[in-house]
């Protein structure tokens, strides 16, 4: 029996959003022959996006189109891109050690951790039970199946506000939940919002309780709370959207790297660099302010150049030994 594959290289990129691609560019351009490591979801979060109307140079362009722009430039400068995913790290010595559900062992003399944010979800039982049947985290993804039919979204910042108005394609009324009695979302986001005829919107209560049929399983209503009396009211929806935000994917490095606000890298001023050196944190993954893809992609050049500095540090001093 053969012995599982080890690749090595002298910059590992973990994570194929805007921040890993746009590493990967600067990173291929430096001819350190990076590798970039996909992930479960290649493209990110911007792959379950629709419009994308705030990056530079495209008045508007489709989200999963620019993804695919980003991974043919990586790959045209040299990057290799593998269809992996990597389930353990290990931080503690150089080179760095990642281990892949492929079986192949990836080694790198520094490492760009791109791997971004998921979706935040209640933590209902209810919920639970009834994701794939009528609870989801992405319209983009589901909002087809609820063509004529009412939809509740939960939330109240630029994600909520995003999905309600794509759901207004599909749905025949769309009612969005907001714990508090005004949104978060960009000024032009809920003026939209609120001039769009199909869209109600409820204020000052909380998702309690999720509640359908088992036979076949799927969603009938919703039960909220208001915030201060507590009373209780149902509202009738045959789909369930949680847009609450979204949580950093630092399950990897959480116990090796310092962390704050509930899970995100911690960096140093100004810079990319971690609690580790050589290793360096980009995009959502260590970015609890803005989580934009313009953001994103610039802190994916601030590592590629910090690593590019990083290794030039490791290759100094056995250049001069050997002067």
């Amino acid at each position: 029996m053969s012995e599982a594959p080890t690749r090595h290289s002298k910059v590992l990129i973990i994570g194929s959003g805007p921040a890993g691609y746009t590493a990967a560019v600067y990173a291929s351009r430096a001819m350190l022959e990076p590798i970039l490591i996909q992930g479960t979801q290649p493209g990110g979060q911007l792959t379950i996006t629709t419009e994308v109307e705030n990056w530079p140079g495209d008045s508007m362009v489709m989200g999963p189109d620019l993804m695919v722009r980003m991974e043919a430039h990586a790959n045209e400068v040299g990057t290799e891109i593998i269809a992996d995913h990597i389930n353990a790290l290990d931080l503690s010595q150089r080179p760095f050690t990642a281990h892949g559900d492929s079986g192949t062992t990836y080694t790198a003399d520094a490492l760009i951790l791109a791997t971004g944010a998921q979706a935040k979800w209640l933590g209902l039982p209810s919920e639970e039970h009834f994701k794939g049947f009528g609870v989801s985290a992405c319209a983009t993804c589901d909002g087809f199946f609820y063509r004529g039919k009412e939809v509740v979204v939960i939330g109240g910042g630029n994600t909520a506000v995003e999905e309600a108005l794509f759901l207004t394609n599909f749905a025949s009324k769309v009612t969005l939940v907001h714990r508090r009695d005004s949104l978060r979302a960009e000024k032009i986001l809920q003026h939209r919002l609120f001039n769009n005829p199909k869209v109600e919107i409820i204020w000052d209560h909380t998702v309690e309780e999720v509640i359908g049929g088992d036979n076949p399983r799927g969603v009938e209503g919703v039960v909220l709370r208001h915030v201060s009396s507590g009373e209780k009211r149902t509202v009738p929806c045959a789909g369930f959207f949680v847009a609450i935000g979204h949580a950093p994917a630092s399950d990897l490095v959480k116990d090796q790297l310092e962390t704050h606000m509930g899970g995100y890298v911690v960096t140093k001023p100004d810079s990319t660099a971690t609690s580790i050196p050589g290793v360096f944190a980009a995009g959502d993954l260590t970015d609890h302010e803005y989580r934009q893809a313009v953001t994103s992609a610039g802190m994916g050049c601030m590592a590629a150049l910090e690593a590019e500095r990083f290794i030039a540090s490791l290759d100094a001093p056995a250049a001069e030994a050997a002067e």
